[in-house]
């Protein structure tokens, strides 16, 4: 039977874990590194929506620095590559030239190095929030990078997990001080069950401790100690009491409420009991999560997050720790700092409820509110947006890549003053979460677009994204038309490529970036759909979607888009002798600013005939 750290592998119960952390020369906080401490923190962006977010992975963009090339093996995709902050600095002509103008990279924070085979390059896997993963660089690269962005205007989101920390401890189910992974029952007189100690199924009482003779009680929580895999007690100190864990197994029904929320994640990564706070309840969870994050926001001057997992955790949780954040950050001189979120959710009631100004009932509040010892209560306030999953698996998926009818994109849009939040969060970006969705059509999470759709799709869908209402958000590698699969094939080392700047699919994104630069309406105007199609088979207008951007913060600016996304038939905003009809007057003359420069003249009562579009092809028309 395999354990997953073998014979190096020291077990510490929690009543010495410190000592443990002392061994490891972590016992006290590193959030400094040597370098002098907090630096003067300033705003550096006016209006999210203005904003082209890049997604970064950062062991997977450029190895800049190979002083911190320990542990790389880049014949497989599960384990280091080299990336580095320093790598992506030297980088940062190509993605202005692309027309990047915000960075989001992976989390930097100290991670769980490797565990049953797989590394922990991607990030998720934290071991100390106080320390910085030394394989990306140290403190003085991280604010170099982040400097460098400032200079050219550009702005860096850091990526961040409070749901979970990485494999660091075990249950002892068997209590005999080993992490095993057995079968057990004979199969006649028992049932046969597989046990792993380190990732042991949900339980809701708890994970329980047995012998021969029956449940014995709550499995003892046992911390490992093997610094060589960086598998030791984690950091801050508080996240070395057991209570600060849910401590009830490995989540297998995501439909349960309690599994959703109380549940390791999959893999052993061990939930936090992130409804804890120190004046309440004696284990400072919720102080440690925002000392933590805030600390690095006042170290580097970063200006936003991207927060992982937030399904997964308490609805109360992202209020105090949202609220707390930004108002620490601006006493400090930090406004607009974004806070967005992601739910690896279909369901666009799910999603948006995280940015709504959620109230609880009033003895909820009062509850919350004993964790607040600052005097500023708690209101409703969560985070300022969410990835619109909805969005990617309505229109990129079934729309885009699979042909299916765009009506579902006008109901789907239809439902966002419902579902998310109409009021912007006080303190926050200033623009309701309703209006800023996340938009995206890669990411590290789902295959690439190119995987199984076509080149000339992901230049519609890339269109898509770039105009609709919200904030476009490019994951790497998508211009150098990456095709990678499922988790980790969709992580492919970008380096290798020699970032050319030739490419279709680089010259489509660096052209509809400056085109939404050049339109006050396609960043900040309010959008209204003037044609969608139910059918999908030959009629002339399957596969047609057109919306107006007017009005909204976009002052009188205008653009109309008209996108046919039908795979393989031409296809107009027409049907039964029925037009496209727009909110202009009679004589506008409008210009395609997306390809040759035609020009199009309204008619009467706003109506405007056009040719049929080819397949997975587009229109951006403004007034000429």
């Amino acid at each position: 039977m395999k354990k997953r750290l073998g014979s190096r592998s020291l077990a510490l119960t929690a009543l010495v874990v410190a000592t443990a952390a002392l061994h490891n020369g972590s016992g006290c906080m590193s959030y400094d590194e040597g370098l002098e401490g907090e630096i003067t923190l300033q705003t550096h962006v006016e209006d999210w929506r203005d904003e082209v977010i890049y997604q970064v992975l950062v062991d997977r963009f450029a190895d800049g620095d190979e002083g911190n090339n320990y542990r790389v093996d880049r014949s497989a995709m599960g384990k280091y590559h080299g990336g580095d902050w320093k790598g992506l600095e030297g980088q940062l002509d190509y993605l202005q030239e692309l027309g990047v103008t915000t960075l989001w990279i992976s989390p930097i924070i100290k991670n769980v190095d490797t565990d049953a085979g797989f590394d922990g390059y991607h990030g998720y896997w934290a071991q100390d929030l106080t320390a910085l993963n030394p394989h990306f660089g140290d403190l003085a690269a991280l604010r170099s990078l982040v400097n460098a962005c400032h200079e050219r205007g550009m702005k860096v989101i850091v990526d961040i997990v409070t749901n979970h920390l990485g494999q660091l401890f075990y249950y002892d189910i068997n209590m005999n001080g080993e992490p095993d992974d057995r079968v057990a029952g004979d199969g006649v007189s028992s049932t046969v069950t597989h046990i792993n100690e380190y990732d042991p199924d949900f339980d809701p009482r708890g994970i329980q401790s047995r012998t021969s003779l029956g449940e014995a009680g709550p499995a003892p929580v046992i911390f490992t100690y093997d610094p060589a895999t960086n598998h030791v007690p984690p950091q801050p100190e508080v996240f070395q009491n057991p209570l600060a864990y849910n401590r009830k197994g490995r989540t297998y029904n995501f439909e349960d409420p309690d599994q959703l929320v109380h549940g390791d994640f999959p893999g052993g990564l061990k939930d936090v009991n992130t409804v804890l706070c120190e004046a309440r309840d004696g284990v400072g969870v919720k102080e440690a999560m925002v000392d933590s994050f805030a600390r690095w926001v006042e170290l580097t001057d970063i200006d936003g997050f991207r927060i992982d997992t937030v399904k997964h955790v308490e609805r109360e949780f992202w209020r105090y720790f949202t609220q707390k954040l930004r108002q620490r950050l601006a006493d400090k001189g930090k406004a607009n700092f974004i806070m967005f979120g992601e739910a690896f959710d279909g369901r666009d009631n799910l999603i948006g409820a995280f940015t709504k100004n959620d109230l609880p009932s009033e003895d909820q509040l009062a509850w919350e509110n004993e964790c607040v010892t600052d005097g500023r209560p708690l209101t409703g306030d969560q985070l300022d947006s969410v990835f619109y999953f909805s969005q990617y698996f309505t229109a990129i998926r079934d729309v885009f890549q699979l042909g299916q009818s765009t009506k579902r994109i006008e109901d789907l849009w239809a439902l966002r003053p419902v579902n998310w939040g109409t009021e912007a969060m006080e303190l926050g970006t200033g623009v309701a979460p309703s209006d800023m969705p996340i938009n995206f059509i890669d990411n590290h999470d789902v295959p690439r677009f190119l995987f199984t759709g076509s080149r000339e799709g992901l230049h519609n869908a890339l269109t898509f994204v770039f105009t609709v209402q919200g904030v476009p958000c490019i994951y790497y590698g998508t211009e150098q038309e990456l095709a990678g699969g499922n988790d980790p094939s969709n992580r492919e080392d970008l380096w290798p490529t020699g970032f050319p700047t030739d490419g279709p699919t680089f010259d489509v994104i660096r052209r509809l970036s400056a085109i939404r630069r050049d339109s006050a309406a396609l960043r900040r105007g309010a959008i209204s759909v003037v044609w969608s199609s139910d059918r999908s088979g030959d009629e002339e207008d399957a596969g047609v979607f057109a919306f107006e951007r007017a009005g909204g913060d976009a002052g009188d600016d205008y653009a109309l888009v008209v996108f046919n996304a039908n795979p393989s038939k031409d296809s107009a905003p027409s049907f039964n002798g029925a037009n496209l009809t727009t909110s202009l007057p009679q004589g506008t003359e409008l210009v395609d600013v997306l390809g040759d420069g035609q020009t199009f003249t309204v008619g009467a009562g706003g109506e405007l005939a056009l040719d049929p579009l080819a397949p997975q092809s587009a229109l951006i028309l403004v007034p000429n």
